[in-house]
């Protein structure tokens, strides 16, 4: 996190010194900042397994207690990074298009990682909202980077709005437990919860506590009923910006949530799940029903994004990483495969920008085969992940969600899931059948960039072979865990 935050500040002050045509030194300094910090995350995973090997326990933590480096939380550093690497990758010659290439944007975007690590890592919960808010409020001004495009301007303002409200609520609830407990510690909040439900196991200001921390937490991953700014603010946004929240922005939602349901609100399991059932059944409604009329492509992959959330809503239903822990693995699997195949498709769609056409229109893509088959071939590759098609990387993630639903007895849940899945697979043949049945509407050529195509290459390297070779991710995915014996670490350390 430090080496991020000084390199974003480094490019802030060369930026002020570099003329129009030396602004990509921008985007290098940045790609050199995510590097530095990969190889410092991977200098403490080789720690945590070299003390593994001595046969003693690695934890991490500092500012007593409230920052905890943990298995879990270097997975999600490396999501983070990976995301924010081919993101800038693909605003390379997008922002030149778009004549805003400068150094802020960057910047924002290091700075906004900054504040997902702080998410994944954060065991207390003043910084989980402040590493929260940092990545908010930097994702509030990417959104709105296009300054002189008013859609961009719309959304970032629909998405201030709307993302202000909700921290307030999730702020409410964050407090109420600290008001119930009398700590901002994971680990005794839910000491203090089990004590409090062992006297009073239906204490309304428990309930209300609940409602209101679990709303704040569905607006960040944008399921169902909180979803209302997600369209807005991907279709406004720069569409590597759109690219960028779609993955690493919901992957610090997800980190967030896994940590406070988890572990700090774990004795109120029985009360979240039934929750999170309606949830997930009305997310995968809304999001798969919604996509089938888009015509735009960032609103469609919007919807589809909504739709995902809801079958990984699926996985916290059926597993609590403890007794059964398949769907934790599923989610983390999924953030995983999703990564690579949903910013491989927005990649696509970044290319489609040309002088005088936007390219995020069905329209856009229509005959891309016939102007630049690769691109038209990946594309296709992505889309078909994303519907679960074996063997690309996103069927495991489905794969792993159904399995747990039916490893627990959850077959209802389980087959609404597969119809969803099914759906799904509709509209994103529609882009399919655009890119290769249809002619195209403009005789514009489509140019594809150096940065671009290591962007394309490096997300199709990894949908397919996360496909091909799941063993090593998903061994990486139960390293991430710990499963119960990471939890009991946390707990020991924490008291």
């Amino acid at each position: 996190m430090v080496m991020l935050t000084l390199f974003a500040l480094g490019i802030l002050l060369i930026d002020l010194f570099l003329p129009a045509r030396l602004k990509r030194i921008n985007a290098v300094l940045a790609l050199v900042g995510i590097a530095f910090s990969a190889a410092a995350v991977a200098r403490l995973q080789w720690a945590y397994h070299v003390a593994q090997q001595k046969g003693f326990a690695f934890t991490e933590s500092g500012f007593l207690g409230s920052l905890l480096v943990d298995p879990f939380a270097i997975y999600f550093s490396y999501l983070f990074l990976a995301g924010a690497a081919v993101a800038v990758l693909m605003s390379m010659h997008y922002l030149e298009i778009e004549q805003e290439n400068h150094g802020e944007f960057y910047a924002l975007m290091l700075f906004s990682v900054v504040g997902m690590m702080s998410m994944a890592a954060g065991f207390d919960l003043i910084l989980l909202f402040i590493g929260l808010e940092l990545m908010a409020i930097s994702t509030y001004v990417l959104v709105g980077f296009l300054r002189r495009d008013k859609r961009s301007n719309e959304a970032a303002l629909k998405y201030l709005l709307l993302g202000a409200f909700s921290s307030g609520i999730f702020a409410y609830g964050l407090s109420l437990f600290y008001g119930l407990t009398g700590s901002t510690n994971l680990g005794q909040i839910a000491e203090g919860l089990k004590q409090i439900l062992a006297t009073r196991p239906n204490d309304p200001v428990v309930i209300f506590a609940l409602l209101a921390t679990t709303a704040g937490l569905l607006f960040k991953i944008a399921a169902v009923p909180f979803h209302q700014w997600a369209p807005d603010a991907y279709e406004g946004a720069p569409t590597s910006i759109t690219g960028f929240m779609s993955v690493a922005v919901k992957a610090a939602g997800w980190a967030l949530l896994l940590r406070i349901f988890l572990f700090g609100l774990y004795p109120l399991r029985s009360m979240y799940v039934p929750l999170l059932v309606f949830v997930s059944i009305a997310t995968m409604t809304g999001g798969n029903l919604a996509a089938i009329t888009q015509t735009n492509l960032k609103r469609l992959l919007a919807y589809s994004s909504i739709a995902h959330v809801g079958y990984m809503l699926l996985g916290l239903v059926a597993s609590d990483g403890r007794t059964n822990s398949t769907g934790i693995v599923a989610i983390l699997l999924y953030l995983m495969v999703y990564t690579f195949m949903n910013l491989g498709a927005f990649a696509v769609i970044t290319s489609l920008r040309r002088r005088n056409i936007i390219g995020d229109e069905i329209d856009d893509i229509a005959g891309l085969f016939f102007k630049r088959p690769v691109e038209a071939m990946l594309m296709l590759l992505f889309l078909l992940s994303l519907a679960g098609i074996p063997p690309l990387a996103g069927f495991w993630g489905k794969y792993f969600i159904f399995l747990s639903l039916i490893q627990t007895g959850h077959y209802s849940l389980a087959a609404v899931a597969v119809l969803y899945a099914v759906i799904g697979l509709y509209y994103y043949m529609k882009i399919a059948n655009a890119m290769i049945m249809r002619q195209p509407v403009d005789a514009e050529p489509v140019r594809v960039t150096a940065g671009m195509r290591l962007a394309l290459t490096i997300t199709a390297m990894g949908t397919v072979g996360i496909g091909l070779f799941p063993n090593f991710f998903i061994n990486a995915v139960n390293w991430s865990l710990g499963l119960a014996q990471g939890a009991q670490r946390i707990a020991t350390l924490v008291r």
